[in-house]
């Protein structure tokens, strides 16, 4: 992502433009699903010391804004990508971890849960897990 499109993105949003919000919305465009730990790393390449505890309040701030997707990974780390709007779901290896995104699977629809027991449904999020080429490439290998 241009920087001038990531400052127009958070112009839009109201927030201030900074180089940490700059960077970060960079980093998760061009990599996305990545842990916070690496997109840390990735914004230290990029402009040297930056404290943790700024890109934690840059991510928070910019799924706040509804420009970042906050991933929930049982068992593991948060993950992170630009907020599309697509409502797209991911699927996950379970021996390396790799994600990729997944076409709406026909989640936009109301779930029961909306009338059943009164809420209001904002965001269904579903993930489908397996074990990807590259792995199982690996244990075909293993197997005698």
């Amino acid at each position: 992502m241009m920087e001038a499109k990531a400052e127009s993105l958070l112009k839009e949003r109201s927030l201030r433009v900074t180089r940490p919000r700059v960077a970060v919305l960079s980093v998760i465009h061009s990599s996305p699903h990545l842990e916070a730990g690496a997109i840390i790393t990735t914004v230290r390449e990029k402009l040297g010391t930056v404290s943790t505890q700024t890109i934690y309040d840059v991510l928070n701030t910019l799924v706040d804004a509804h420009l970042a997707r906050r991933i929930a990974m049982p068992n593991g780390a948060a993950r992170y990508e630009l907020e599309t709007g697509d409502n797209h779901q991911h699927v996950v290896c379970r021996d390396c971890g790799r994600m990729h995104d997944v076409e709406d699977p026909g989640t936009s629809t109301p779930l029961s849960a909306s009338s059943e027991h009164g809420f209001e449904i904002d965001n269904v999020e579903i993930t489908f897990w397996g074990v990807c080429p590259q792995c199982r490439t690996g244990q075909d290998q293993k197997t005698p």
